[in-house]
């Protein structure tokens, strides 16, 4: 079976929990720790979610001190959840429908 090209790209998309990382990457940029705080959710699988979504570069990291900070790829991630925001608040009427509950 030949590989999709962007399978591991959506794949990170597909995943909730890589959603919720990537939504509150969106807001500011967060160490593991503050990820796992505010995500509550353990460590170590945040640590692993957070390596495959570096691997597509959605999220890169940079070091202060001796923290890891985590934030998104501004050059193309944010560019893309606005239009995803702006597709789903135009044509997605399943998905408004389920925000609203």
């Amino acid at each position: 079976m030949k590989t999709i090209k962007y399978y591991p790209f959506f794949q990170n998309l597909a995943n909730p929990l890589k959603i919720r990382i990537i939504s509150e990457l969106k807001g500011e940029n967060m160490s593991v720790l503050e990820l796992a705080k505010k995500l509550d959710i353990e460590q170590s699988k945040l640590s692993h979610a957070l390596t495959s979504l570096k691997h597509c570069s959605i999220v890169n990291v940079k070091r202060e001190g001796k923290k890891r900070i985590y934030y998104l790829n501004k050059e193309t991630i944010l560019p893309m959840l606005e239009i995803l925001d702006k597709h789903e608040n135009k044509f997605c009427f399943k998905c408004k429908a389920l925000k609203e509950k």
